[in-house]
C-alpha cells in the first residue's frame, strides 16, 4: 500500500500515535449513477501524492505527522459499510487527532460524519463543495445513494450544510434546502461574480467538516469524474472558499470524494492530491 506523501514523511511523522491526520481509504462504489471508477480513487490519490512537496503556502502540514490507515472494507451491505466509517473517523477524532477520508463515492460522507460528531460528542456543520446538492430522499431506490447523502445528514442528524459551488438540482432538492435551512452560493454566483470568500451565518457550528466532491470544480481542471457538470468552480476558488468558511472555526475532519481516475492522464489525480494536502494545510 502507497503512504500519503510517501518518501517525504520522517518515520516519526507517520506515526500513527502521534499524527495529526489520518488518511484514511475508502473505496467505495456502489450507487454511482453515471461514470464509473471512484472505487480506484483513493490509491489513485494515494499515488498521486507521493509527487506532492511538504511545502503548502508557506509552511509543512506534514510535519504534523500524516498517518495513512489500511482501506476500509467496502463490501457487504451499505449501512454496515457506513458503521465502518464511522468507527474509523470517531477513533482518529477521539485520539485529537483529524480524519482525512478519501474517496470512493460521496455517499461515504454520512458514514464519515457521524463518526465525527461521535467522537467529538458536541454539534458540527459541514462545509460542502460540490456540483450537486445531494439532497435527494433516496436515489435509484437507495436511502444511501451519493445523490442523498447530504438529505441524510440534515434531515435525519439535523447537521448544519453550507453548500458552494452547486449548479445541477432537482426540484426536489430545491424544496429540501429550503425546509432544512441549508446555507448556499451556486456556482452561477460565484464563477461570474469572481467570489472567493463567502461568510457563514453567525450561527453556523464553531467546528467544521469539509466535504470537497472533486466535480465542484470545473470540468476543464478537473475532468475525471463520474459526474462532471459545466460551469464548476476554478481551482484557487474552491479552496479559498473554504479556507474563508474555517476563519474563526476548527477544522475537525475531512473527505476528498468522487475521483473517477483514468489511464489517459494523472492531471485529476494530482490536482485531487494536492486538494487533500491543502486541506490539511487549512487545519
Amino acid at each position: 500500500m502507497t503512504y500519503f506523501l510517501e518518501g517525504e514523511l520522517s518515520p516519526a511523522e507517520r506515526d500513527a500515535e502521534t499524527a495529526k491526520f489520518h488518511v484514511i481509504p475508502v473505496p467505495l462504489e456502489r450507487t454511482v449513477s453515471y461514470g464509473a471508477g471512484t472505487a480506484n480513487g483513493p490509491k489513485a490519490i494515494l499515488e498521486a501524492s507521493v509527487e506532492l512537496e511538504r511545502l503548502w503556502e508557506g509552511s509543512e502540514p506534514c510535519a504534523q505527522g500524516i498517518a495513512t490507515q489500511a482501506p476500509v472494507d467496502c463490501t457487504g451491505p451499505l449501512p454496515d459499510v457506513m458503521e465502518a466509517i464511522a468507527e474509523r473517523t470517531k477513533a482518529v477524532v477521539a485520539k485529537g487527532s483529524i480524519p482525512v477520508t478519501l474517496g470512493g463515492e460521496h455517499a461515504l460522507s454520512y458514514g464519515a460524519v457521524r463518526g465525527v460528531v461521535a467522537g467529538l460528542g458536541r454539534p458540527i456543520g459541514v462545509v460542502q463543495i460540490d456540483a450537486h446538492a445531494d439532497l435527494r430522499k433516496a436515489y435509484q431506490d437507495e436511502r444511501h445513494s451519493h445523490a442523498s447523502v447530504m438529505q441524510l445528514l440534515t434531515e435525519e442528524d439535523g447537521i448544519r450544510i453550507a453548500q458552494f459551488g452547486v449548479r445541477a438540482m432537482s426540484q426536489e432538492e430545491v424544496d429540501r434546502r429550503e425546509a432544512c435551512n441549508v446555507f448556499a452560493v451556486d456556482a452561477r454566483a460565484l464563477v461570474t461574480g469572481n467570489l472567493s470568500a463567502i461568510d457563514l451565518p453567525d450561527d453556523f457550528p464553531e467546528d467544521v467538516y469539509v466535504s470537497f466532491d472533486v466535480d465542484g470544480l470545473d470540468p476543464s481542471i478537473l475532468p475525471d469524474t463520474g459526474t462532471p457538470v459545466p460551469g464548476g468552480l476554478g481551482y484557487y476558488q474552491a479552496l479559498d472558499l473554504v479556507a474563508h468558511a474555517l476563519k474563526g472555526r476548527r477544522l475537525v475532519g475531512c473527505d476528498v470524494v468522487e475521483l473517477a481516475p483514468t489511464s489517459e492522464s494523472r492531471v485529476s489525480n494530482f490536482t485531487t492530491a494536492q486538494i487533500t494536502y491543502a486541506l490539511m494545510g487549512m487545519a
